[in-house]
């Protein structure tokens, strides 16, 4: 038979049962569910039964609220904004004029040639990818120049290129011939 757990009293059981009903956010209302069934003494394999979460993460939910109290209850998610931006607006700006002149190097921008010149900017290491992420989230794209033969004959594919467009013309203007319907 699984041991029944003990809950510090922070709250009392009419408090948690209060904020389990009046909570809104769907996780923060089951985990003081949890809470409040323990409370009244209901076995962890119940409580697990009845809300549909892993003993282990019930273990969890009370090792933070004997600890710490009802501040760990609920989803932590919403209230972590995320780490700060890499780059400010000031620095986005700096990044888009530097992107529309030429790389360093006479070329074209990578996501290699922007990592490059952030890490001089900002005066920490930046990687290719994020260097390619900037790239993207400022609605770049990759442009490399079409690879060409090195013994191809320009004067011959001009030549050739007028030749079948002038082909292609002709057929345009003929009209299609139509097919006979036979029934069988």
């Amino acid at each position: 038979m699984p041991k029944r757990i003990s809950i510090k009293s922070h709250l009392s059981i009419d408090q948690l049962e209060k904020r389990y009903r009046e909570a809104k956010d769907p996780v923060e209302r089951t985990h003081y569910q949890i809470i409040w069934l323990l409370a009244q003494g209901r076995s962890s394999a119940e409580v697990a039964g009845v809300t549909g979460y892993s003993r282990s993460w019930i273990y969890e939910l009370v090792w933070g609220y004997n600890r710490i109290g009802p501040e760990t209850l609920g989803d932590g998610r919403r209230k972590n904004p995320g780490a700060p931006p890499l780059l400010n607006d000031v620095q986005q700006a700096q990044l888009w004029q530097v992107l529309s002149g030429k790389a360093p190097d006479g070329g074209l921008w990578n996501g290699r040639k922007v990592a490059g010149w952030l890490s001089e900017l900002i005066g920490q290491p930046i990687s290719r990818q994020q260097g390619w992420e900037y790239l993207k989230q400022m609605r770049w794209r990759l442009r490399v120049p079409r690879p060409q033969h090195q013994e191809a004959d320009l004067d011959e594919q001009e030549a050739w290129k007028k030749k079948s467009g002038q082909r292609g013309q002709a057929s345009a203007t003929t009209t299609p011939r139509r097919r006979r319907r036979t029934l069988v």
